[in-house]
Parts: structure tokens; C-alpha cells; sequence
């Protein structure tokens, strides 16, 4: 049979000529029909996933289609021919995988990631989805409020009203230039007639792309491809979409919204060229060079230096047709003059030369690096190929990228600078708030740009292998201190995590942001180096350093590639031991700080989780406001960072490190780290009163949604109910989860519908959330009510429980796929008391529970009576 259906392919193409049978080596078919089938073998996990890519989406559109796309990407999660609506993702949830969709400007992706034994299930539902989709009135109907009510989701963000509002000036009269979602106008429009032709004329074999990745065989891949996909036909010839023409521009453009905002949301961006121009892999380098992390030049100068942004980035964005050099800031209103000023200055005057040697290969090591991330998990591992093979880089596609990237030089980065970097194609948005009406406009800011970049004013450019991992060791290193080994040698990356118990709980409450702001300053230098120093030795190693406070814990982490271990691990223990806390560098974390406060309150749900926690509890770390109060923060000085973390390091530690490494010399590590710290002091995890308080309302003003959050206490991880309580979470969670199917399939009510599990130690809760139009507010609180009661009532059928324990099972192993998340996991679960194999016990106790366990658990716990309530209002 497998030989009968390689017959009817019609083109293998097998990576740097190797045989079909070389494991882990790329396999690229092309079926007759013209559809593509990519298959990567990889055994490190017993996962798999599944990727249809298709040539149809917004940037295909035409303006009265826009936003079909996105919409049918929401439509085929509706019932289809075999199946009702929202089945699909409930059947793959039952299978212990996770599905869903996405739309981009140049393509639609559907996705399938599952246990390994069920990737032809996932294939199989894929295919109905799209193809046998029903596209039912009432449930288009229904589907089209929910996507009016993301529509209006968006607008409330301020990175989202910002890019669109770039969109517009960038890409004019092209697919680009309007949003991915669409218009109110448009969407409330289409019909299932306007679905079926869409997809008729788009959903073409040619123009399709499947990839298949984790333990699976490529020739049973090929087969199932074959018997799925190989009766399509196409029935008319889809021409590749060819670059934008672009005349040079003359002048700049910019506008500026004004708005409740808190900073200024500024966005700059030069056109450049599309996917696979001569210059894509120059233009990624420089953008990097640019404001691609911490040791980049607009970093370095206006965060670092001039301390006038609390962000600022630059990215090259490559599209199929066209193409942006894009930089983007967030900053404080008072200096926007001054910024701005800066930056077109710095930006006309930029030249290759000013980039050393060190910088640049950084940089490219920086780009590999990325790219050989993605290889870490078999989700990574099935986009990164497949986004090369879709979009015509063949299957050697990554290779010649990073041979490209690796001869870039000066005089190609220059030839970027002179094509592309020109004051007349600068298109830039401002986001302002209110009160800046009338100090700024738009008028201003274009004039500033022909005063900082004249001479090149209306200047024209050109025109268009699987290894298993080893056996897990705990070593007891005294006081209080342990290790923990993770050997992993399918890559060559190693992943540190140090994490110790305290956090928020060892602080004052007059003390409430500090933990957070000694974690910022605790890596921008030490006794011997400053902050710049460590961040391009880092970087000169693609390497990561940085540190995080919790509500309890505190923790220390590292990733790196192997062969720089002595040098990361080295810098690991020294900023442990001899953090400078520097005046100017603790300055800069608290207007960091300062920043990331005012950024959570311009933002619904940032404001709801800044708030949450002070709401549900009485007293202690656990009801503290994680970032600090403003007056509190600024005051801060370098010696409180000190006192806390004088405190913060006689705590109990775990050190844990997974992937490839040296044995020898992470114990060696352990025994200095244990010397130093010394004996640990006691510490026990606290068990916090709730508050009287049962509800909350917070306002924010000229938002479109409300968002809600019903809030059921529960106990925390060490109680006997922790395994049916993630159980409970996660029924009730997900596309397939029981609010979504109530609240949006059958109600719809909002766009984002879910539930969530918090819970530390002794303390915890479960709670529903939505967002909706205000005036369906009462009426998604009354179905919070009636899923609570259905639970309490009624046994969950025999389906919904057993999507929930496979779902379990899935993101339990989907989760631990990457170095640092195994790290990090086994160093919190040893410091919370428990052992190594925790969770995975968690999940087992929880597949063996019935029904009536769910029904005693939810009568328990789902109390509406007993519950808080947050609401965020416009």
C-alpha cells in the first residue's frame, strides 16, 4: 500500500540529499494536485504537530472582503458536516492536544498539537473543519458578535489602535492597509455564500502547505496526506502575488490620536522590501543592531543613557509583497520634544561604520541563535521549517538564510542605510494623551523632521537529531540548599534556574514593589562590571541573564548555549554574590518600574491583575501590589535593594540546571553558592486571610469593554483537591471548555471567554473571566451563575470529562518542552516542599477521577455566594 501511493507523488525532495529513511532529516513531497506535505521526524517527546498553511488572508482581500479570513478562521471551529459547533476543538481536547488558528497578512494556519499516537486524528479534524464546514446562519450570526465584540477588544489597546493606524499609512491601497479582523461594517456583512466562494476560489491544493513534526513516520505521514488531501482538485490557477510597486517618497507622514493614555505610543517605520529580497537578511542584522535588544544603539542611548523612553525596539518586518523597517517607543509625555529630536538626528546620521566588528557578529549570532531555538520544541520545530518551505525559500531555506546572514558586512549594512533609511518615506503614529492636546500635533513633528534630516530630503532609493534525556539526580548541598541535574543532550543549550523561597512575603508592607525592583537592578552589574559590560557579554554568547520576584519565591535565571558555560555560569554566581546595585542602574529600574505601572493601567486586564490580588486578600505578600505604589517606588534607594536581597539570600535555594553541561563543574558551582549563602533561615509559606471586601468596580475611561471576573477561593497545592481542581480548571477552560461553549458559542456574549487556576502553597483560587459589550454584562455574570450551577447539579458528561484529563495530559508535556521550563519547574517544585515528579503526579491522580468527584468538587468550591467580583467598566 505505501509503495502504491508514493506512486502518486510526483516530486520528493529530501534535504541536502539525504534518504527518506535518515531520521530527523526534513521530507518534502508534492502530492499531483500541487499540495505540499513536509514531514520532520523527531523522537525527543511523545508529541506531535500538525500545520495546515494556506495562501488565503487579509492580504488577498479585496476591501469588501475585509476581514473574511479572520472570520472564517473563527467559523470553522463551528459545527461542521460530521460534527456540531465547537466540536472540532472539543474532540481534539479529549484527544490531549490543544487547536487552533491564525490569520496573518499573507497566510491562514490551522494547527493541531497532540500526544504522538493521535496526529492522523488531528489531520483528520483539520480537515473537516475547513472543508466540511457548515457555515450555519444563526451560528454566523452568533460568531459575527463575537468577532464585533474583538473588534472593539482592540481598539482598547493602544499597541493595536497604533499599528493600524500605521497600517494605513504604509501599505495605501493595498490588502495591507487594513486590519487583519476587519471592519465592523464588513464583517457584519458576509454571508455563508460570501464564506463558500472565499473559499472556493483561495482553498486551492496548489496553494497549500501541510507539516508534520514530532514522533511520527514520514511515509505514514505521506499516506494519511494522500487519502485526505490527494482528491482535491484545483480548479482554476492561482498566480504567486508579486511585490509592491512603490514610487520614492517625498515627504514624511505622521499622525496623531489623542486619548485616555497614560505615555505616548510611538511607532516610526521606513518601507523596505519583502520576503526573500537580496537585502532581507542585512536589513534583519541592522534592525538588530538597531534596537534589537539591550545592547542596541536606540537602547543604549535613549533607555540607558538618556533615560528618555521606558521602551524602544526596532524590528525588520518582512512580508510576501512589501516590507517595513519598524521602530517602536514607549514614553513619558514630557519627553517627546526632546525624543524625537534625538532619535531623527541619530537616524540621519547612522552609518555602518559606526558599528564595530563586535556588534556585528553579535548580532548574527543573535539571528542563528533565534532560529535554533525554535528547534527546542516540536510545535517551534514544525513553524520554523514550515514558514520557510510556505513562503518559497525551499527546503534549504534556513541554511541559505544564515549563509546569507554570515557574509553580510559594512558595505552591505550601508547599502541598507542609503536604500532604505530616508527622511521622505518615514511614516510614523503617535498615540498622546489628552491633555497634550494642543502642545502637540502632527504638523509639529513632520516639521521636525525636515529640520533634523535635510539634506537627504525627498532623496530617492532604488525600487523594488534525537537524543534522549538522562536520568534526573537531587544532591543535597547542606543548609538548607539543593541541586538539581537534568541532563538533556538533544541540544546543545543548557538552561540554570535558582529559585528561592521569600518574595513578596519576606517585605513590609511599606516596602510593597521593592522585591520587584531588586530582581530589575539585581542583573545591571556587579563589583567588577556595569551594566553594559554584562549586557554584551551576554549577547557575545547569545546568552540570557535575568532575574524575577514572586509572590513568594525569588528566582535567578540563565540560558546559554554549552559551549559557554564556564563564561555564563561564571557571570551567574558573580551577580549573585556581588550585585553593585549602582545609584544610576537602581535610578533606571525604577522608572522602569515607574513605566510598567502607568502601561497595566492603560490596559483593561493589566489594571484587573494589578489590582486582584490587594482586592482578594487581607494582609501579607499575597495581598500586595506586586509593582509598588508610585510614591513608594521612586523613593526606593540602592540600599533598600540591598537589605532585600541581604534578606532574600538566607532563604532555602534549589539550583537546578537542564540540558548539556558539565557535571563536575555545576557541583563544583553548588558547593561555592551553599558556601557563601551559608545555613538557610527557616521559612514556612503562609496561609493569607481573604478580604471582607466581595466586590470590586474599576473604571477605565473611553474603553469599549467590560470585563468581569468571578473569583471562587480554593485551597492551595499541598490540598488533597489540587488534582481535581486543575481537572475542574480545565473543563471549564479552553475553545472546547464549558463558559466558552455556554457564554460565546450559544450566548455570544464576549470574544474571550476562559477560566483560570492560580495557587501557591496554602492559598488559591479559580476564576472566570470574560470580556464583553457593558451592556451584556449582567447577562455573562447570570452565565458564570448558571455554568457554576450545572456543575454543582449535574455529573459532567462522560465526553467533557475525558477531553479534560487528555488536555491535562498534553499541556503537561507541551509545557516542559523547553530547557528553562524544565529547570525552572523542578527548582520551584523542591522549594515548595514537594518532589521532583509533582506535577506529573498531580496529572495522574487527576485522570483517575469520575464525574461525581468533579460534582462534590464543584459543590465545594463554585459557590457564587462565596465568590468575588471584579468588574472593569468603561
Amino acid at each position: 500500500m505505501l509503495r502504491k501511493v508514493i506512486l502518486t507523488v510526483v516530486a520528493v525532495i529530501l534535504l541536502a540529499g539525504a534518504a527518506a529513511a535518515d531520521t530527523g532529516a526534513p521530507q518534502v513531497f508534492v502530492l499531483k494536485n500541487g499540495m505540499t506535505v513536509a514531514v520532520v521526524e523527531d523522537e525527543r517527546f511523545p508529541l506531535a504537530s500538525v500545520r495546515l498553511y494556506v495562501h488565503a488572508c487579509s492580504g488577498y482581500e479585496t476591501p469588501e472582503q475585509s476581514g473574511i479570513s479572520h472570520l472564517l478562521e473563527h467559523m470553522v471551529f463551528k459545527s461542521t458536516e460530521t460534527r456540531g459547533a465547537g466540536q472540532a476543538a472539543k474532540d481534539i481536547e479529549s484527544a490531549g492536544g490543544a487547536v487552533n488558528a491564525a490569520t496573518s497578512f499573507d497566510y491562514t494556519m490551522y494547527y493541531a498539537d497532540l500526544p504522538a499516537d493521535r496526529w492522523m486524528f488531528g489531520l483528520e479534524v483539520i480537515r473537516d473543519m475547513i472543508f466540511g464546514a457548515r457555515f450555519d446562519p444563526a451560528e454566523l450570526e452568533s460568531e459575527k458578535k463575537v468577532v464585533l465584540s474583538e473588534i472593539d477588544r482592540g481598539r482598547d489597546d493602544p499597541q493595536d489602535v497604533m499599528f493600524q493606524d500605521l497600517q494605513a499609512l504604509i501599505w495605501p491601497g493595498t490588502g495591507y492597509e487594513r486590519p487583519i479582523i476587519g471592519s465592523r461594517e464588513r464583517v457584519s456583512g458576509f454571508s455563508g455564500d460570501d464564506l463558500r466562494a472565499y473559499v472556493k476560489r483561495w482553498y486551492q491544493p496548489q496553494s497549500m502547505l501541510l507539516v508534520v513534526a514530532g514522533k511520527v513516520d514520514a511515509g505514514e505521514v505521506l499516506h494519511k496526506a494522500e487519502a485526505l488531501f490527494g482528491d482535491m482538485e484545483n480548479d482554476r490557477t492561482i498566480t504567486p502575488p508579486m511585490p509592491l510597486v512603490r514610487s520614492a517618497g517625498t515627504k514624511p507622514e505622521v499622525r496623531v490620536e489623542f486619548g485616555e493614555w497614560n505615555k505616548v505610543y510611538l511607532s516610526v517605520a521606513f518601507p523596505t522590501p519583502g520576503m526573500r529580497a537580496p537585502q532581507e537578511a542585512a536589513l534583519e542584522i541592522f534592525a538588530q543592531l538597531l534596537g534589537g535588544d539591550e545592547t542596541s544603539r536606540l537602547y543604549r542611548r535613549f533607555k540607558y543613557e538618556k533615560r528618555l523612553v521606558d521602551e524602544i525596539s526596532a524590528s525588520s518586518m518582512t512580508l510576501e509583497r512589501d516590507g517595513i523597517l519598524y521602530i517602536g517607543a514607549t514614553l513619558d509625555a514630557a519627553n517627546l520634544e526632546v525624543f524625537w529630536k534625538e532619535l531623527l538626528a541619530d537616524l540621519a546620521g547612522i552609518k555602518a561604520g559606526d558599528f564595530t566588528d563586535r556588534e556585528i557578529d553579535r548580532a548574527k549570532l543573535n539571528l542563528e541563535d533565534g532560529l535554533l531555538r525554535a528547534k527546542e520544541t516540536i510545535p517551534g520545530l514544525a513553524a520554523k521549517f514550515g514558514s520557510f518551505l510556505f513562503f518559497g525559500y525551499g527546503p534549504q531555506g534556513e541554511a541559505n538564510y544564515l549563509r546569507a546572514a554570515g557574509q553580510v558586512d559594512r558595505q552591505e549594512l550601508q547599502g541598507v542605510i542609503d536604500a532604505w533609511l530616508r527622511p521622505g518615506e518615514i511614516r510614523a503614529v503617535a498615540l498622546l494623551p489628552k491633555d497634550t492636546q494642543g502642545k502637540v500635533s502632527a504638523d509639529g513633528l513632520t516639521k521636525a523632521i525636515a529640520q533634523a534630516w535635510p539634506a537627504a530630503a525627498g532623496a530617492t532609493g532604488p525600487t523594488a537529531g534525537s537524543a534522549k534525556a538522562g536520568k534526573a539526580e537531587i544532591v543535597d548541598m547542606g543548609g538548607g540548599h539543593r541541586l538539581v541535574l537534568l541532563p538533556d543532550r538533544s541540544l546543545p543549550y543548557a538552561a540554570v534556574s535558582m529559585v528561592f523561597a521569600g518574595g513578596d512575603t519576606l517585605l513590609a508592607p511599606g516596602d510593597q514593589g521593592l522585591a520587584q525592583l531588586a530582581s530589575e537592578a539585581l542583573t545591571m552589574g556587579t563589583a567588577k562590571r556595569g551594566a553594559v559590560e554584562i549586557q554584551d557579554y551576554l549577547s557575545d554568547r547569545a546568552a540570557a541573564l535575568s532575574a524575577a520576584s514572586g509572590r513568594d519565591t525569588f528566582s535567578v535565571e540563565a540560558r546559554f548555549p554549552s559551549r559557554f558555560a564556564d563564561d555564563v555560569l561564571g557571570l551567574f554566581a558573580e551577580t549573585l554574590r556581588e550585585p553593585a546595585f549602582a545609584p544610576k542602574e537602581v535610578d533606571r529600574s525604577k522608572q522602569s518600574q515607574l513605566a510598567a505601572i502607568k502601561r497595566q493601567e492603560d490596559e483593561p486586564m493589566g489594571l484587573a491583575f494589578r489590582k486582584l490580588f490587594p482586592f482578594l486578600y487581607a494582609g501579607g505578600g499575597y495581598s500586595y501590589t506586586r509593582l509598588g505604589e508610585p510614591e513608594r517606588v521612586a523613593a526606593f534607594s540602592p540600599d533598600d535593594a540591598r537589605r532585600f536581597m541581604a534578606g532574600q539570600m538566607r532563604m532555602p535555594w534549589v539550583l537546578s540546571v537542564c540540558g548539556e553541561f558539565d557535571r563536575s563543574k555545576v557541583v563544583e558551582l553548588a558547593k561555592s553558592l551553599a558556601a557563601w549563602s551559608g545555613p538557610a533561615e527557616s521559612y514556612a509559606f503562609a496561609t493569607p486571610e481573604w478580604g471582607a471586601k466581595r466586590e470590586e468596580k474599576l473604571t477605565l475611561p473611553e474603553r469599549n469593554q467590560s470585563h468581569l471576573l468571578l473569583v471562587f477561593p480554593i485551597p492551595g497545592t499541598r490540598d488533597a483537591d489540587t488534582p481535581g481542581l486543575e481537572l475542574l480548571n480545565t473543563a471549564l477552560a479552553g475553545q472546547g471548555g464549558l463558559l466558552f461553549k455556554d457564554l460565546r458559542e450559544k450566548e455570544s456574549l464576549g470574544y474571550s471567554v476562559t477560566s483560570f487556576l492560580w495557587q501557591s502553597v496554602n492559598t488559591g483560587f479559580l476564576a472566570f473571566y470574560i470580556g464583553t459589550e457593558p451592556q451584556k454584562a449582567e447577562r455573562a455574570m447570570e452565565g458564570f451563575t448558571r455554568v457554576a450551577a450545572g456543575l454543582r447539579e449535574a455529573e459532567l458528561p462522560e465526553a467533557e470529562l475525558s477531553r479534560a484529563k487528555n488536555l491535562l495530559w498534553g499541556d503537561y508535556h507541551r509545557e516542559r518542552q523547553r530547557l528553562g521550563a524544565r529547570s525552572g519547574e523542578a527548582a520551584r517544585e523542591l522549594v515548595s516542599g514537594y518532589g521532583l515528579d509533582h506535577d506529573r503526579e498531580v496529572i495522574e491522580k487527576a485522570v483517575t477521577l469520575s464525574a461525581k468527584d468533579l460534582k462534590d468538587l464543584a459543590g465545594k468550591y463554585l459557590d457564587p455566594e462565596k465568590a468575588y467580583v471584579m468588574r472593569i467598566e468603561p
